[in-house]
């Protein structure tokens, strides 16, 4: 039996409302805002959003309520709540590495994210200064390349974002973490509603909601449908062990299926509102939706430079760029510092520490990716490159569906209906998705990214 009575020795959220911010936090971030935008013009805009709805409430909320209760019902880092939990279903304590995936997954995502999330940082102050004012697309361009081939300049912004990340861990649950996002959620919603109503102002905010959300099934190839799939699945920050280890400071009377929903809800909101605001201004400036992923550093800068106000309103993008991204490394790094301090003694700062000077040691890595290692390639892959692959298309879709399983199919229903607390219907549907329809359509999704379909 579990003890249900149990706590984290890192304290509880104060409330579910600190719970659903600091989720909502782990889950809004550069996939939203940078990725989301660009991946829809890429594949036709709205069938392929309404495809991406349906699979964020039919596949990633699932999930996300399998790896809430995980934790809660382990109150343990990833690692530990998986062994005591396989422990009480009487299974082999292999599964810890479940929980060792996670921890392992997030920690190298940080390294490479902290360094994309540095060019955002920089482009606040480039943006603020004027320097894209006026600019052609071969200046921005070049503005670009530069930055990516200097570093010295991305090592510096590189150190400044795991600064910011590692001096929020250190502070702890409610001291640090609970109050940046307290901060940082209502003020990256702030943000985006101002590029919003932005938008709504230029000539291209009709085209730009009818691209966003009429759909022309038309446009919508197989690949995607996997694409929107794997993007459900991804934006909601499942299987990297965040949700789970903010799982465990969960309070045993908040539900676990209301949280859920209101953080897909939340989620889902930035990522559409991002495309709002993003694609009126590409369509005003006679852009290409589809430019791929130099959309928010190549082609928005350009159009932030030729537009009224652009240097103001540019600025405020790549604030709340930073903002997004600041949440989320807070979260990607939970985890291991958990298993530091429940595991080796260690104290939260010497915790942070260490992990955060390993994180950005690796993290160079990604840095000479784009300059001087850009020549260096294992199975035709950069350091940056190969790192993306291994956790976005293996790590992560692995261990999602590894939760669905262990949650669906080795946890006792008793133990499930417990922690969830729903109604014998709901807890039917939720059964039935998470042992069946969850891992049917994330396998697809790591198979059509391994390159079996395509």
């Amino acid at each position: 039996m579990a003890d249900n009575n149990r706590t984290s020795l890192h304290g509880l959220w104060t409330s579910r409302w600190a719970f659903i911010m600091a989720a909502t936090g782990s889950a809004v971030g550069l996939g939203n805002i940078w990725k989301f935008p660009y991946i829809t013009g890429e594949n036709g805009g709205g069938a392929f959003v309404l495809v991406y709805l349906l699979c964020i409430f039919l596949i990633g909320v699932p999930i996300m309520m399998a790896e809430v209760m995980l934790g809660r019902r382990g109150r343990r880092n990833p690692v530990d709540s998986m062994k005591h939990l396989a422990a009480e279903t009487g299974h082999s304590q292999l599964w810890k590495f479940l929980g060792w995936t996670g921890i392992a997954a997030g920690f190298l995502i940080l390294s490479y994210y902290s360094v994309i999330a540095g060019w955002a940082i920089s482009y606040v102050f480039t943006t603020a200064a004027g320097t894209f004012a006026g600019a052609d697309a071969a200046l921005v361009g070049q503005h670009f390349d530069a930055l990516t081939k200097s570093p010295a300049t991305l090592i510096f912004w590189h150190s400044i974002f795991m600064l910011i990340t590692m001096a929020v861990v250190a502070r702890g649950i409610e001291g640090g973490i609970e109050k940046a996002v307290r901060f940082l959620i209502p003020a990256l919603f702030g943000l985006i509603i101002v590029m919003v109503l932005y938008a709504m102002t230029t000539s291209g905010f009709a085209e730009g909601l009818r691209f966003m959300f009429a759909p022309d099934f038309s446009k919508l190839t197989t690949e995607g449908v996997l694409k929107a799939m794997g993007q459900a699945f991804f934006t909601l920050s499942i299987g990297m062990g965040a949700i789970m280890v903010y799982g465990a400071y969960l309070p045993k009377e908040t539900s676990i299926t209301q949280t859920s929903f209101s953080i897909a809800i939340a989620d889902t909101s930035v990522a559409v509102l991002a495309g709002v605001a993003i694609f009126p201004i590409v369509f005003a400036n006679g852009l290409e939706a589809g430019s791929g992923p130099g959309l928010i550093f190549v082609t928005l800068p350009l159009a932030f430079g030729n537009m009224a106000f652009g240097a103001l309103f540019g600025t405020l993008f790549f604030i709340l760029l930073v903002f997004a991204a600041w949440s989320s490394s807070i979260s990607l790094i939970e985890p291991a510092v958990a298993w530091l301090i429940e595991n080796k003694g260690f104290s939260r700062l010497k915790a942070s520490i260490v992990l955060g000077l390993l994180t950005w040691f690796i993290g160079l890595g990604t840095v000479f990716s784009f300059n001087e290692w850009s020549d260096l390639t294992l199975f035709g892959k950069t350091f940056f490159d190969l790192l993306d692959y291994l956790t976005a298309n293996i790590m992560l879709p692995l261990g999602g569906v590894l939760m669905a399983v262990f949650a669906g199919w080795l946890m006792k229903k008793s133990a499930s209906h417990d922690e969830l607390a729903i109604s014998e219907s709901a807890y039917v549907i939720w059964r039935f998705l998470v042992r069946y329809v969850t891992p049917i359509a994330v396998m697809l999704v790591f198979l059509n990214a391994i390159g079996v379909f395509f």
